[in-house]
C-alpha cells in the first residue's frame, strides 16, 4: 500500500469537528498501531486499553478522544474527535477509493448477456460475467465472473465482487456490498421422508436484501420455499454465514463469523450474534438481544436480552456458572476432606 496524504486533506476528510494539537510538517505515508508507527505513519487510539502505548508512539499523526489532555512531542500532531476509530474509518474510505477506484462504466466483451436482461448504461460489467434473462441491473458493479440469475434483481450503487451469485427472481438491494464467493438464493435444505428415501421439497420463493447491507465471503443465503428470506436495512453480515429459508432478519443487526441460522428463525432489529454461533429453527430473537460466541440457541430470545452458552442462558448465569466451575476442584477437595473427617468421627 503506498499513500501520500497531507495533513490539510485528513482535516478535510474530517471536517470541522477536530481539535488538532502540535504541528507536523511532512506527509502521512502509511497507517500503523500505536506501538509499530514510525515517522509519516497516521495512527489512532481507539481502545483505552492501549492509552499506555500513545506517549511513546512515533506515530507523526495520532487521532485521539477529545477528553485526552496529554500533550503530543515535537513533531507530532494529536487531532482530538468524537470517536477515533470512527474517523480512521472516513480517511480509509478515501484511501480505498484513491486505491481501487471505481471501475470503468461499460460491459467487458467476455460477458454474456442474455437477450430480455436489462443493463443500466452506467453499470460497470466485469470480465465473464452471466446475466440471465429477464434479470434487471442497474448503476451497479459487478466484478468478474459474478452470475445474476433469470428475473433477479440488482439495484443502483451495489457492488458485487468476484465470483458471487444471484440467484433467480432474487433481489439485492441498493448500497449493498457482496463479498467474494457469496450466495444469493441457494435452495433451501428442505425435504421429506416419504417411502423411505428424502424426498426434495422445492423452494419456490427468493432473498430480498433492503439497502445497505454487507454479505461476506463465502456466506450462502437461502431461499424461502415460498414467500421471501428478508435481510433488513443496514444490516451486516460476515464471512462463512448460512442464513437458512425464510428467515428474517431485521435492521442494522451484526452476524459474526461462521453463524448458521436455521429455517423460518425471525431476528428483531440491532440484533448482535457472535461468532460461531447457532440457532435452532422456528425461533424468535428479540429486537437489541445479544448472542455470545459460540452460542447454541434452542429457545426463543426476549428483547435486549444478553444469552450465553450450550445451551443459551442469560449471560449473568454463565458467568456465575463459569466462576463456580474454576472453584470446582477446590470443593471436591474440601470435600473429601469433610467426609474424612466425619467418617473418622463415626468410626472412633
Amino acid at each position: 500500500m503506498h499513500i501520500k496524504y497531507s495533513t490539510e486533506r485528513i482535516f478535510d476528510i474530517l471536517g470541522p469537528d477536530y481539535i488538532s494539537v502540535g504541528q507536523y510538517e511532512g506527509e502521512i505515508i502509511g497507517i500503523a498501531s500505536l506501538s509499530d508507527g514510525a515517522t509519516g505513519d497516521l495512527s489512532f487510539l481507539g481502545n483505552s486499553k492501549y492509552r499506555s502505548c500513545l506517549a511513546n508512539s512515533e506515530a507523526s499523526v495520532i487521532l485521539v478522544p477529545l477528553d485526552y489532555e496529554e500533550l503530543p512531542q515535537k513533531g507530532q500532531i494529536y487531532i482530538k474527535v468524537k470517536n477515533p476509530s470512527y474517523a480512521l474509518a472516513l480517511i480509509c474510505r478515501d484511501i480505498e477509493f484513491s486505491l481501487t477506484p471505481k471501475p470503468k462504466v461499460g460491459i467487458h466483451p467476455s460477458a454474456i448477456i442474455e437477450p430480455g436482461a436489462q443493463v443500466s448504461p452506467n453499470a460497470s460489467i466485469g470480465a465473464f460475467c452471466y446475466i440471465a434473462s429477464g434479470a434487471q441491473v442497474g448503476a451497479a458493479v459487478l466484478e468478474s465472473h459474478v452470475s445474476i440469475g433469470r428475473s433477479a434483481l440488482v439495484a443502483d450503487e451495489a457492488y458485487l465482487f468476484s465470483r458471487v451469485s444471484v440467484g433467480e427472481y432474487c433481489e439485492i438491494g441498493p448500497r449493498n456490498r457482496l463479498m467474494a464467493g457469496c450466495v444469493i438464493g441457494s435452495d433451501g435444505y428442505g425435504y421429506e421422508f416419504v417411502e423411505n428415501s428424502h424426498q426434495r421439497v422445492p423452494q419456490l420463493g427468493n432473498v430480498v436484501t433492503e439497502a445497505d447491507v454487507d454479505i461476506g465471503a463465502n456466506t450462502c443465503i437461502d431461499r424461502a420455499r415460498f414467500g421471501s428470506t428478508q435481510i433488513g436495512l443496514g444490516t451486516k453480515i460476515d464471512n462463512q454465514v448460512q442464513i437458512a429459508h425464510n428467515v428474517k432478519i431485521g435492521q442494522h443487526c451484526l452476524i459474526v463469523a461462521q453463524v448458521g441460522i436455521s429455517g423460518s428463525v425471525v431476528l428483531g432489529d440491532g440484533v448482535v450474534i457472535g461468532g460461531q454461533s447457532g440457532i435452532a429453527g422456528h425461533l424468535n430473537i428479540g429486537t437489541g438481544a445479544m448472542i455470545a460466541a459460540g452460542t447454541s440457541v434452542f429457545v426463543d430470545i426476549e428483547p435486549q436480552a444478553k444469552a450465553r452458552g450450550y445451551p443459551a442462558m442469560p449471560m449473568m448465569q454463565f458467568n456465575r456458572i463459569a466462576v463456580l466451575q474454576r472453584k470446582l476442584p477446590e470443593f471436591f477437595k474440601r470435600f473429601d476432606q469433610l467426609e474424612k473427617t466425619v467418617n473418622s468421627i463415626v468410626n472412633s
